[in-house]
């Protein structure tokens, strides 16, 4: 063990993967020191699938991260070699930003703004044992170091509970490839009689850019200008930036997968647990969208300083030679060299509904749950619970309230809320879909959203704290000049009100008459608010009701089967996910709105009663 490591650590973080770090970040950032425990030093920012951050709901959860200081957006503009903005041609809400990352260049950037953190240490040992005394945590048992004792621990073990990965028929014991899995641990785990199940996750295999035909392929430059996910703004230098390429499946390519079905581990029986829908082996492709007859590919570049190339599309598990003759069947692969083969990985994950809002276990006092652990799949949803999970550690050592981020403020509140209330029975995704009050939780705005709750809490630096104020008093200023200001109009008609001018879909600040000099952002801002300003108002008030829905406590033995005119499913779902609120009861999949309302009945007459 390092010289001068605190006996008795406040806060263990168990994993060095994108929940780990944030929930280390956090915890450190509130004045707890931090034990850092991981498989491999050199793994700390491992990105294990795609090297990609960002995308369709993703990005918030990074920007959201990123106005709480969190870690994931300085490390991604660090490294990004690649941008796109999603979603161009519709509105801001449903934006989202995605940055293609060198890994090497991630991974090294994570390092880094870890080890800035004096509160936080690294040790490279492997995590055997958990320690709960009186169904409290109490420390873990190292294999190296043997027991340490902590106040709080925060496990994000990610795939490597007892993984197992699968190429054809061939198995083996690991989290990803060149990584043991944890099997003692998972072992422990499952003596603690919490709700276990398995899932699985994919990846594809890796090329050799030198073999690929790049003429034949459709070119993907990076976006200009160069956008970024720090609101503070972007480092000084940033990498040299790279096009991504774009090529498809075909017929042949989808005969050759159905050919060798029966070798493929996700449908010979070999592996038990659910798969992710929306990011589905090529397997699963080929076999639920039968009539479509080529699916694209997107050839992304692993890091500038290597000729690795992840073909983004085609994840699978079939055997060697399957994958090969698969990616040869592609335009512009045809001769294509494969680096390294695709896998699944079967992995143990524990049901979010045994989790408090806080991520916190019901059952064990200070054990936080975290990540892929969660049932969640890819790195932000990861970091964001991470977040969550380390600051609410540290806050219950420091004896504050737990902090839960709402569903109307952010998305990370609408992640939480799915998870501890509604689990999972496949790998969770964030999608803006998910989100009912999207329009007002757009990327771009998250700092206003966020900064000032984190600086309250004690999570941002004063720097970070004081940018968010100056942006919102931008605004504000701006906002309150508009209201006052008349736009001509053409001909004879009278003079429209600015707000008004702007509201119109095709109306840019930067086009408007007697405009301020404003910032990018402010300008964007003050447009998404004249825009969605009506939209957003009509969601106030539904908001409102929510929050009375959700004040209406159900009470732990409230009987479903004596809530009159309830359906026979409706009772089912009840009985099995036990909501706490109505709120939470109205978020369920299949509960229709007239469900709910028998619910608030029965809750009438029984107050009455």
């Amino acid at each position: 063990m390092p010289r001068g490591r605190p006996a008795s650590p406040r806060v263990l973080v168990v994993g060095g993967g994108h929940a780990g770090v944030e929930a280390a970040a956090a915890a450190a950032r509130l004045g707890l020191p931090v034990l850092l425990a991981t498989h491999s030093l050199d793994s700390i920012g491992q990105m294990s699938c795609n090297p990609a951050i960002g995308g369709i709901g993703k990005s918030h959860l990074v920007r959201e991260i990123d106005a709480l200081d969190g870690v994931m957006a300085k490390a991604a503009d660090r490294a990004g070699i690649h941008y796109r903005i999603l979603n161009t041609r519709k509105g801001p809400a449903v934006r989202a930003t995605r940055a293609q990352a060198d890994r090497s260049l991630y991974r090294t950037a994570v390092r880094q703004l870890v080890e800035a953190e004096p509160l936080i240490e690294l040790v490279q040992d492997e995590v055997e044992e958990l320690v709960v005394k009186n169904n409290k945590v109490a420390g873990a048992r190292l294999k190296a170091a043997g027991l340490v004792s902590c106040a709080a621990l925060v496990l994000t073990a990610g795939t490597f509970l007892a993984g197992v990965m699968h190429t054809g028929k061939s198995s083996a014991a690991g989290g990803r490839a060149g990584h043991a899995p944890a099997t003692r641990l998972a072992a422990c785990l499952r003596e603690l009689n919490l709700p276990v199940g398995r899932l699985k996750t994919g990846t594809p295999p890796r090329l050799d850019g030198r073999s690929i035909d790049y003429g034949r392929l459709e070119s993907q430059p990076t976006a200009r200008p160069l956008p970024s996910f720090c609101l503070l703004g972007p480092p000084p230098r940033r990498p040299r930036q790279v096009a991504c390429h774009l090529t498809a499946t075909n017929e042949r390519s989808h005969a050759i997968v159905r050919r060798h079905l029966k070798d493929s581990p996700v449908y010979s029986g070999a592996i038990s647990g659910a798969g992710p829908r929306y990011c589905p082996s090529i397997e699963d492709k080929v076999t639920r969208f039968a009539d479509r007859d080529a699916h694209r590919i997107f050839l992304e570049p692993e890091g500038l300083h290597t000729a690795e190339v992840y073909p983004n599309g085609i994840s699978t598990a079939l055997p060697a030679a399957a994958q090969e003759a698969l990616v040869r069947s592609i335009a512009g692969l045809e001769e294509a060299r494969l680096t390294r083969l695709g896998y699944a990985v079967e992995y143990d994950y524990y049901d979010p509904r045994a989790l408090d809002p806080s991520l916190a276990v019901r059952q064990i006092e200070g054990l936080y749950f975290a990540g892929q652990i969660n049932g969640t799949t890819g790195y932000e949803e990861a970091a964001a619970q991470g977040l969550v999970a380390g600051a609410n550690a540290a806050l219950r050592l420091a004896g504050r309230e737990a902090w839960v981020p709402g569903r109307a403020e952010s998305y990370l509140g609408v992640l939480v809320d799915d998870l501890t209330a509604q689990g999972v029975t496949e790998p969770y995704r964030m999608f803006t879909s998910r989100a009912e009050h999207r329009l007002s939780l757009r990327e771009d705005n998250a700092d206003l959203r966020l900064t000032a709750q984190g600086a309250e809490l004690g999570l941002v630096s004063e720097e970070r704290r004081d940018a968010a104020l100056r942006h919102q008093e931008e605004v504000e200023a701006e906002m309150a000049r508009l209201a006052k200001v008349t736009v001509p109009a053409a001909g004879s008609r009278p003079p429209q009100p600015a707000l008004k001018w702007l509201a119109r879909p095709q109306a840019r600040y930067g086009r408007l008459p007697g405009r301020a000099k404003l910032s990018r952002r402010a300008a964007a801002e003050i447009e998404a608010r004249c825009k969605y300003g009506p939209l957003i108002e009509r969601q106030r008030h539904s908001l409102q009701r929510e929050r009375e829905l959700e004040d209406l406590i159900l009470p732990a033995d409230l009987d479903f089967a004596g809530v009159h005119g309830l359906s026979n499913e409706a009772r089912e779902k009840l009985r099995l996910h036990r909501p706490a609120t109505l709120g939470q009861a109205a978020r369920l999949s299949g509960l229709t709105p007239a469900a709910v309302s028998l619910l608030r009945l029965h809750l009438d007459r029984r107050r009455r009663a």
